[in-house]
Formats: C-alpha cells, structure tokens, sequence
C-alpha cells in the first residue's frame, strides 16, 4: 500500500454489527474485479480446492459440534 491508513477506520468500532457489516459490503463494492488473464498462485489454489470440495463435497459435521468448536477456538483467541 503506498499510505498506511488506520485499521480499523476512525468509527468503525461505534458502529453496530450490522452497520460495520454493511461498511465492509460497500467496501468490497468498490474493489475492481480481477482481469480475466491474471495468473495468480493464490487464486490456482482457491480454484483447485474448489473443484476438489465439487467433487468429494464437504466434511459434515453435526452444528452443535461445529458451534462447541468455534465457541472454542474464539475463547482461545480471547486468552491469547
């Protein structure tokens, strides 16, 4: 980035859930879409898992489990 701009921005964390949720969807608004010919690693990678998850589907697990494991790891992030 060629100037550094304070994180979050200056309000950003008075605002309500729902409010900051729609600040980031605006945001996200106003980044140009990519051009069809970038050849990006990163986007190989989200491409390649993409077309695995298709395929194979996705790992399911019960929501009560799947809650009590990120209930979990974002206690952990609150200690740490």
């Amino acid at each position: 980035m060629s100037s550094e701009v304070p994180f979050p921005p200056p309000g950003f964390d008075e605002l309500s859930m729902a409010e900051q949720i729609e600040y980031v969807n605006k945001l996200g608004d106003r980044i140009p879409p990519l051009p069809d010919d970038i050849s990006d690693p990163n986007i190989a990678f989200v491409e390649e898992r993409l077309a695995y998850y298709e395929e194979n589907g996705m790992e399911e697990i019960p929501w009560e489990q799947f809650r009590q494991e990120l209930l979990e790891q974002l206690a952990k992030g609150a200690k740490g």
